[in-house]
């Protein structure tokens, strides 16, 4: 089978076998960083992908050692400076993760190496986890004066997990992760593709009407709790947080700016490192 779109993506490949599509973040040299590009380029191919009848589950991977760093921390080249900018950068986001919450099709994150930030929360949106045993898990937003523009992880961890793991920015591992319920399966890196298509392959065997419906159904149950209001109030809290200001925030951006992200970050992991 090929898939009946022409358009050409830079940022992401997309792979039809069968009925089961795999849909890989394709740049390894920014550690599938999540910027304007490649949300776009998601959403286009998610909505392509709902309307394929002939489509039936789908695998989400990342290309390289992570399965994404989060959300792309580069200078623009028009700063964001108002609430309503930083707004819609998170509604970018959240509205391509939705997509997948929300979409007819059950959903699997195939998770190697790192899965940080805008990348956990990408996992988390899908309806399985697959974890490669070297991978690594967190939220490290609040480490750099930031938050989670999507607030899903109170709904997928219990309160104190949550807690620890977005009030600190920690990472852990690929089993603590399975085992606080932020992972469904964890499975040797070099079998994580082949296990997650066999995994897609079983659930493409459900009648499509079915597997919709149940999925709808469980999602509702969330969505009756609150899960919606939950999301939009946190990506009201990201805008706002991003205005206030620190030493902190002014020490590793300012660093970033001068010397690069990647000298930004060692900044950080050596402040927050107590050994």
């Amino acid at each position: 089978m090929t898939f009946k779109d022409e358009t050409n993506y830079r940022c992401i490949h997309l792979e039809i076998d069968r009925w089961v599509a795999t849909l890989t973040l394709a740049l390894p040299e920014k550690m599938n960083a999540l910027g304007d590009d490649i949300l776009l380029e998601m959403q286009h191919a998610l909505d392509a992908l709902e309307a394929d009848q002939e489509i039936r589950a789908l695998v989400i991977a990342g290309s390289g050692r992570a399965f994404s760093s989060g959300f792309d921390l580069s200078p623009r080249e028009k700063p964001f400076t108002t609430v309503q900018d930083w707004r819609e950068h998170a509604r970018m986001g959240n509205d391509t993760f939705l997509k997948i919450w929300r979409s007819r099709l059950p959903v699997i994150a195939a998770v190697n190496g790192f899965c940080l930030g805008g990348g956990c929360e990408l996992s988390m949106a899908c309806d399985f986890t697959l974890a490669a045993d070297d991978a690594q898990f967190g939220e490290p937003e609040i480490q750099f004066q930031s938050a989670p523009p999507m607030m899903i992880m109170p709904w997928v961890l219990g309160m104190k997990k949550t807690k620890a793991m977005m009030l600190t920015g920690e990472r852990i591992g690929a089993r603590e992760a399975c085992d606080a319920g932020l992972v469904t399966k964890v499975v040797p890196a070099a079998d994580l593709l082949s296990e997650a298509k066999e995994l897609a392959l079983k659930l493409s065997m459900i009648a499509p009407e079915a597997m919709q419906m149940n999925k709808q159904a469980l999602n509702r149950g969330y969505d009756m709790r609150g899960f919606q209001a939950t999301i939009d109030y946190g990506a009201e809290m990201f805008a706002l947080i991003h205005l206030l200001d620190s030493p902190e925030k002014r020490e590793f951006f300012g660093i970033a700016q001068e010397s690069g992200l990647k000298a930004a970050f060692k900044w950080r992991d050596e402040k927050f490192s107590i050994r």
